[in-house]
């Protein structure tokens, strides 16, 4: 019902505002704003990309939590849609959204309102466990707590190609 009443009431506004603006201003300078407002937001949408892919790249690299760099990419995207819309509206409420403190509060008002069951990063990250184990039953064969014993066996398996240069895909023989 919310979503409908959305698409049913931004573009009264939009066109409420047009009407409004453009008998105050006129025509040409209203199309003119219209087009300067996707300009600037096209530029201030990539830099802020760029600074929250940044925080993006810290938290998977610290192994922290990626929930908020994510919720602020998908803001500033979707500030980046509405920028892009023609409207005094939806160039408000993407402007707004490009600024940090007000995607803060956007990200701890929903944050509020979610709950998360699970959160896991990398394998076995939870209790040490090997995904799809159950807790007190390790693999077979093995003693417990022994997850950092890998057995295996390799065969060298490197073609020899005499008289061959290497394809400068692979290393070749020194």
């Amino acid at each position: 019902m919310y979503i409908f009443l959305a698409f049913l009431m931004v573009p009264l506004i939009e066109i409420g505002l047009f009407i409004q603006v453009g008998g105050a201003i006129g025509l040409w300078p209203t199309l003119a704003i219209v087009v300067l407002t996707a300009v600037l937001g096209t530029a201030l949408v990539r830099s802020q990309g760029r600074l929250a892919l940044g925080q993006m790249r810290n938290s998977f690299q610290n192994l922290s939590d990626p929930a908020e760099p994510l919720a602020h990419g998908a803001m500033i995207l979707f500030a980046g849609a509405l920028l892009l819309t023609p409207g005094f509206f939806t160039d408000a409420i993407g402007f707004a959204l490009l600024m940090p403190p007000v995607r803060i509060a956007v990200y701890h008002y929903i944050s509020k309102r979610v709950t998360v069951a699970q959160f896991q990063m990398g394998s076995g990250a939870m209790h040490g466990q090997r995904p799809g184990q159950e807790r007190g039953h390790p693999h077979r064969g093995h003693p417990a707590g022994s997850d950092d014993i890998i057995d295996g066996d390799f065969e060298d398996v490197t073609p020899s190609r005499p008289g061959k240069k290497p394809s400068g895909w692979v290393e070749g023989p020194k």
